[in-house]
């Protein structure tokens, strides 16, 4: 079985770049083993430039911010895509919007992998803030768990490399994004 580990993020908008330093964070604090093989990719904001990359694969997380009207910041939630929990309308911001109707799209061609949600309830969605807010950091370690408990699951085990703090990862993100923007222009 081929699982993908898919962050999604605007890193210029805060909180909105955990999906991305979540998966660069993964990277370099584990390798994974196990009986199925597991890519961690960070998707950015390409949504349905991602479409030929997942469908390659048998199961999808998607790691990225939740919109869940009434509910603390920070707050984690894990959640298979076809049953999207009342609270969660994904409407916080656009590359939320645009990942829906990608998963949605795929659905109806038939070609979505089975797919889980592990999202965070942002609070700082401004245009050039690097950094993540005290409430989202908070909630990395409970998404760290929630996942590897996951993965536990499907036969995948994570092995320390190395401690590894988020706060080193952050910096590393942009500039792997900043990377990947100029590698992309030249396509």
């Amino acid at each position: 079985m081929k699982i993908l580990l898919l962050g999604i993020g605007n890193l210029l908008f805060g909180d909105e770049g955990i999906g991305v330093h979540f998966i660069n964070y993964l990277e370099q604090k584990y390798h994974f083993e196990g009986e199925h093989h597991l890519d961690l990719i960070d998707g950015g904001t390409l949504a349905q430039r991602l479409i030929p990359i997942i469908a390659e694969y048998d199961r999808l997380i998607v790691v990225d911010t939740i919109n869940a009207p009434g509910v603390t910041a920070g707050e984690v939630y894990f959640f298979d895509f076809d049953a999207i929990p009342d609270s969660v309308d994904w409407q916080g911001s656009a590359h939320e919007v645009e990942m829906l109707q990608t998963l949605n799209l795929m659905e109806l061609a038939g070609d979505r992998p089975s797919t889980q949600i592990l999202g965070v309830v942002p609070t700082v969605i401004e245009i050039t803030e690097f950094s993540l807010s005290t409430e989202v950091l908070s909630a990395i370690a409970l998404m760290e768990g929630t996942l590897l408990d996951y993965l536990k699951t499907l036969g995948v085990t994570a092995v320390e490399e190395r401690p590894v703090d988020i706060l080193e990862v952050i910096p590393k993100s942009f500039h792997s994004a900043v990377a990947e923007a100029v590698t992309l222009g030249r396509d």
